[in-house]
Formats: C-alpha cells, structure tokens, sequence
C-alpha cells in the first residue's frame, strides 16, 4: 500500500483488515510509512501509526465542527441559499405557462425547456400552479 491511512476508516476498520490479511498469509508493506507486517517489530509500528492516524482524523473532525459552530454563533449560515436562481425562476414562470396552456404533454413541456419531469414539476410548486388531475377513462359497457 501507498500510505496506512489510506488503507482504513478508522483504527478498528485498520486492524480487522490487517488481521483478514494476515490469516490468509498476506503480510503488508506501506511504501511510505516504512511497515512490513511480516515481523513483529512491523506489527507494532503498524499498531503505533495507526493510532496516530485515527487520533490526528479525530483532531481534524473536532476542528472542523468547533469551526463550524463558532460559525453559526456568528450568525453564518453554510449551504445554497434558498430559492431560485433568476436563471431557474424565468424557467419556472416559462413552465408555467406551457402548464396552463395544456397544448404539449408534460414530457414535450419538459424537454422543451431543456429540464427533466421531476424539476418542471419543482418549478411548478414553487409558482404555485395547481397541478390537473385527469380522470381515468371510463370502461366500456359490453355490447
């Protein structure tokens, strides 16, 4: 392998694995870490940096959520920002009004705007418009 903390998601995950490999007979040589599984002096080095990896990831993931609420106390807030881009609402109010011609089928409508069903019909609830339920046809009486 290239480097050990690469090979797992956490210590455990790490060790499970290097165990599976070993009772198959594999031993383990990272390239950069300068471990070979096959001795014991390797295995302990292996046990040693993996540690320090899984510590250094929780390190990382504690910084990153401290950042992110000192963040929100500030009053920042992370993500898209809600809505529609004036590019999408000219699409909607456009979706719009193709609906409630009802001169082209949904998929026609779609693909006309150059957007799938599933966002024609997004725009459709954000601009409010009433979808049309058409009734099932009725049977025909047998003659």
């Amino acid at each position: 392998m290239y480097k050990l903390d690469r090979l797992g998601r956490s210590l455990t995950h790490l060790l499970d694995l290097v165990a599976d490999l070993q009772r198959r007979g594999v031993g383990l040589i990272s390239l950069t870490d300068a471990i070979n599984t096959s001795s014991a002096q390797g295995r302990l080095v292996l046990n040693l940096f993996a540690s320090l990896a899984e510590f250094e990831r929780e390190l990382i993931r504690e910084r990153t959520l401290a950042g992110l609420a000192a963040a929100r106390a500030r009053g920042r807030v992370g993500g898209r920002k809600p809505g529609l881009s004036d590019e999408a609402q000219r699409t909607a109010r456009a979706a719009e009004l193709l609906y409630k011609a009802r001169e082209l089928s949904v998929d026609d409508m779609a693909r006309s705007l150059r957007i799938c069903k599933a966002t024609f019909y997004k725009y459709l609830h954000h601009r409010g418009v009433a979808l049309h339920v058409q009734p099932l046809s009725s049977p025909v009486a047998p003659a």
